[in-house]
């Protein structure tokens, strides 16, 4: 396991990594996630193996450090990201982020273009202000000390076993703030620095979520859009062979 400093108090962002040659790949979970839980066997496959790959949990969530004084922004996630791409020395990254995961890769290509070469976006949220059915949204709906309190448990029973097993692992003031981080969203809009953005692009869209809004708009910018046969949101659990092959760059 690997760590690096994320903010002045010393907090560390942690990660697992495998050796390899070539870019290295950078895999981001999602709100209330665990990079390994969701993507350690789609580094694993063949088409995949051989290169190096980082598997990294994001600040009050996972093996990573959960500051009580930190803001959890998109920002400061990506900032994170940032420090932890500086310590391991890995320029140019291939990012491969699932949802809230995704929206900070975004805002990391924007604040540090030198780190990133390429993003595999998986259902990222691309607006602020989600609707209500959202996992994001129905967590930013408490209060922070009324979701500490009570709503961690209750979201945690709504949640779903998937969801549910690595969300108890997230520090609960963690897992509000990133929501309410992701419903408020960027400025510029993390769909508007996506499209504004030069490096390679996929957004991978489960069938099953339905169509992804402003589909036409993202192609017309230079982002391929795959949608992803019998694949809800998390696509990489869904259909992991579809998915390791758009990794790939194979879809």
């Amino acid at each position: 396991m690997r760590d690096a400093r994320f903010d002045v108090r010393g907090s560390r962002i942690r990660w697992t990594e495998s050796e390899g040659a070539g870019p290295a790949r950078v895999y981001v979970h999602g709100l209330g996630a665990a990079s390994a839980a969701y993507h350690a066997h789609i580094a694993a496959r063949p088409e995949l193996a051989g290169r190096r790959s980082l598997f990294l949990d994001l600040p009050g969530h996972g093996l990573s450090d959960r500051p009580a004084d930190f803001g959890y922004t998109l920002e400061d996630h990506a900032d994170a990201v940032a420090a932890a791409l500086d310590e391991a020395a890995v320029p140019g990254a291939e990012l491969i982020a699932h949802s809230m995961g995704g929206s900070i890769a975004i805002a990391l290509a924007q604040r540090r273009p030198d780190l990133v070469s390429r993003l595999v976006l998986t259902e990222a949220n691309l607006d602020p202000a989600p609707p209500g059915s959202a996992g994001s949204s129905r967590i930013a709906a408490y209060e922070e000390e009324h979701f500490v309190k009570d709503g961690h448990a209750r979201v945690l029973e709504e949640a779903g076993p998937v969801w549910a097993a690595t969300m108890r692992l997230a520090d609960p003031r963690a897992l509000h703030r990133s929501a309410t981080g992701l419903v408020r969203g960027t400025s510029p809009t993390m769909r508007v620095m996506l499209m504004g953005l030069s490096v390679e692009r996929v957004f991978l869209q489960g069938a099953l979520s339905g169509e992804l809004v402003g589909h036409q708009e993202l192609v017309a910018s230079g982002v391929r859009v795959v949608t992803v046969p019998g694949a809800g949101h998390n696509v990489m659990l869904d259909n992991a062979t579809a998915f390791a092959a758009a990794v790939a760059g194979q879809a």
